[in-house]
């Protein structure tokens, strides 16, 4: 699915989505629009340079070892059904990992922190480490989890941007959490972040 394209112009400041910035832990069950879903993913690792491949989030060697996946709740997104997709970052586009909704299952591998399903959307931020260790060795892993916290800022401030709140997770059994996405063993997750507005 083609993402609408991300606005490069906002009403809210860098330092006004600083200060507002805040840790949420409950949410409304009112669905994003599919324009938010885009400019969040977008935000998290989007290219950033007409005609070229640089992302939004720093990358040691630009080898960029991320993967973003989004966790859709049944009517968490407007227009998307539920079920669990890989962004697509060259197209700006998802493609679809698994059907149905599974937040509760996602939840539950997260060490039983129940509280995330309640949110629209979890976005899932996962490292392929080796794409950045065959050039830095095993300081790239340290690498890949530096760019996840850039991300995972990233995606912080745009939420504030567009009035939604978001949460960040890093505990959680990786192999449960590996096998109910159904995404790739290599994709090791690093970061959860459920969003969507305030409750």
């Amino acid at each position: 699915m083609k993402l609408p394209p991300p606005e490069y112009e906002g009403t809210v400041s860098v330092e006004a989505a600083i200060k507002q910035r805040r840790t949420v832990r409950a949410f409304d069950s009112r669905a994003l629009n599919l324009n938010q879903l885009s400019q969040l993913l977008w935000a998290a690792s989007g290219v950033t340079q007409d005609g070229g491949f640089k992302r939004a989030a720093p990358s040691a060697g630009a080898l960029y070892p991320m993967d973003v996946y989004v966790v859709a709740g049944q009517t968490g997104v407007e227009q998307i059904e539920a079920g669990i997709y890989h962004y697509q970052v060259g197209g700006h586009l998802l493609s679809p990992v698994s059907q149905g909704d599974m937040r509760q299952s996602v939840a539950r591998a997260s060490l039983s922190q129940m509280w995330m399903a309640g949110s629209p959307i979890i976005i899932v931020i996962s490292a392929e480490y080796g794409r950045v260790t065959v050039k830095y060795g095993k300081r790239g892993i340290r690498y890949a989890m530096i760019e996840a916290g850039h991300i995972g800022q990233n995606i912080f401030l745009q939420a504030q941007t567009l009035g939604l709140e978001a949460a960040i997770v890093g505990a959680y059994d990786d192999k449960k959490l590996i096998d109910v996405m159904n995404i790739p063993s290599a994709h090791e997750p690093l970061l959860l972040m459920p969003v969507g507005y305030k409750a």
